[in-house]
């Protein structure tokens, strides 16, 4: 009798083991410290509308009435129209930029918000080096750079979706009703820890 009930505490004891290892594996994913991944976006260019065609004046035929005397006719220069200013073509503006600190784990690079020609706002990191990691997104938060990376979720943020690489040139959105003012800062934020991996200063 008791040699079963040990067995069964012993076969109780592998299950919930194995249960903690899967979960732990899930939530951790220690393979993650030897994986990465790298993306080149290039700069979002608005779209160029095609100028209108120009329009082409047309001349009547002149007719001319037979007449006895003959009226030799004036020489007329041709009528040339005055081409329409050009007007300044719309150009991509800076915002803000800032250089990427380490914070959870070491994270170079710069991250700059533009303002495109077509008017829509994006942010983009250029020469990103990071960790992996699970559940890693970008946000543009109110907190400053650097530092405890509590802060970043207690006050108000712009979150821009998951990050899309640990390495290289990326593009993100940021939607068009969102405000800017008093951001100070975008963090690439493991979401599942609550951890920072690493934050530039954006002064918004």
């Amino acid at each position: 009798m008791r040699q079963l009930l040990r067995k069964r505490w012993v076969q109780a004891g592998l299950a919930v083991g194995v249960v903690v290892l899967v979960v732990g594996l899930w939530l951790f994913q220690p393979w993650r410290l030897f994986t990465s991944s790298t993306i080149d976006e290039a700069l979002p260019m608005a779209p160029v509308a095609s100028a209108p065609p120009t329009p082409t004046s047309t001349t009547a035929p002149t007719s001319t009435a037979s007449s006895s005397s003959t009226v030799p006719s004036p020489s007329t220069a041709p009528s040339t129209s005055a081409a329409p200013p050009s007007q300044p073509k719309p150009t991509t503006v800076e915002l803000a930029s800032g250089a990427f600190v380490t914070q959870e784990h070491k994270t170079t690079g710069t991250a700059k918000v533009l303002t495109l020609a077509d008017g829509n706002r994006v942010l983009r990191l250029e020469g990103l080096a990071t960790s992996d990691g699970p559940d890693l997104h970008v946000w543009l938060t109110d907190a400053t750079a650097g530092g405890s990376w509590g802060k970043y979720d207690d006050g108000r943020s712009v979150k821009l979706g998951a990050l899309k690489a640990t390495h290289g040139n990326q593009n993100y959105a940021i939607p068009a009703k969102a405000e800017l003012g008093g951001l100070r800062s975008v963090v690439i934020w493991c979401d599942r820890f609550n951890v920072a991996f690493g934050s530039a200063p954006l002064s918004l």
